[in-house]
Order: C-alpha cells, then structure tokens, then sequence
C-alpha cells in the first residue's frame, strides 16, 4: 500500500512538473492588448486626475482672488459707512448744541 501511493506521489510529481511547451500566441497576442489598453487607460486616468487637480488649484486661487476683493469692498463700504455715522454724529451735536440756547 505504501508503495502504491508512493509511486501515485511520484507519478503526479512528474506529470506536474513537466513542461508543457504548447504555445497559444493568439491568447498571448490577446493578453497584451488587453495590458496595453489597461495601460492606456490607467494614462488616462492619470490625466484626468491632474487635470481635475489643476482646475481645482485654479479654481481655489480664484476664490481667494474674490473673497480678497470682496473684503476690499467690505472695508471700504465700512469706512465710508463710519465716516457717514460720524458726520451724522457732528450734525446731532451741533443740533444739541442749537438747542440747548
């Protein structure tokens, strides 16, 4: 019985590493397509992602450009917003003052 299965072992050893040398060049020819198109997709998706990357670095520093602007103008409104208060301000004292004689 040992023998029986040592010989199956060795027979199974042989068969398994045998070579076998039967070539199929058309599957070959289309595993490569088939690596070359996922190659050429992964390019794309590559591109795509510094494009995407790109237009967001573009679009990021036109939003500081604009809220910069926006600020500019938000200081300004204020300045000439408390520069009005303030005028407004001397015509109620001078208006107090008119009043009080």
């Amino acid at each position: 019985m040992k023998k029986s299965f040592f010989a199956a072992a060795v027979v199974a050893l042989a068969l398994v590493s045998c070579k076998k040398t039967e070539a199929a060049p058309a599957t070959d020819a289309k595993v490569d397509s088939a690596v070359a198109a996922v190659d050429s997709a992964a390019v794309k998706v590559d591109s795509a992602a510094a494009k995407v990357e790109e237009v967001a670095k573009d679009a990021a520093a036109a939003t500081t450009e604009v809220a910069k602007e926006g600020a500019a103008k938000v200081e300004e409104a204020t300045k000439d917003a408390a520069a009005k208060v303030e005028g407004a301000a001397k015509k109620v004292e001078e208006a107090a003052k008119e009043v009080k004689k």
